[in-house]
């Protein structure tokens, strides 16, 4: 048997409809099923379910940071640094998690990608990101290890190990 991909991923929350909410209104979201169990699933596009939480209730323990489990999850959200740049100010999600005090935590150039992190309700970490070349990660497969600030106001510069591209709009 071969693993051909990832199916979905079910999340833990403490309040099912304050996650609802976020998934929906500030991620955009599709909410596509609720079971009689406290679950509701979520598509991201023409899939069945991409996403699903379940209630845990309100006198839930956070997990340790060093408990073992789920560190975050990764949502692509474009192709360039330009649509990386568009997430972060994307109106709607940001001015919903700014008025549920929710910021973006970090941001990460890890070579094969660039990321933006943040937590929804229940702190669960999300990474919004794009991918770089995939000929960097094809050519050296431990780049996918590299940390490098990212610095989303700063304008696109070309890349070292690039010489010959033209478009660089998707690095910085």
């Amino acid at each position: 048997m071969q693993i051909l991909s990832i199916g979905n991923v079910v999340l833990k929350a403490r309040d099912l409809e304050k996650s609802v909410s976020f998934y929906t209104e500030a991620l955009g979201l599709k909410e596509v099923a609720r079971s009689d169990r406290s679950m509701v699933f979520f598509a991201i596009e023409d899939n069945h379910h991409d996403i699903a939480i379940v209630e845990t209730g309100g006198d839930a323990p956070s997990a340790p940071d060093n408990a073992p489990g789920l560190a975050h999850l990764a949502l692509k959200v474009g192709d360039s640094l330009d649509d990386l740049r568009k997430a972060k100010a994307w109106r709607k999600a940001k001015a919903w998690l700014e008025s549920k005090g929710i910021e973006i935590d970090r941001t990460a150039n890890r070579d094969v990608s660039k990321s933006l992190y943040f937590h929804d309700p229940d702190g669960n970490e999300l990474d919004f990101f794009v991918d770089g070349d995939p000929k960097i990660w094809r050519e050296e497969p431990g780049r996918v290890a590299t940390r490098l600030p990212l610095d989303l106001e700063a304008p696109a510069k070309k890349p070292a190990w690039c010489p010959a591209r033209n478009d660089l709009s998707d690095f910085s």
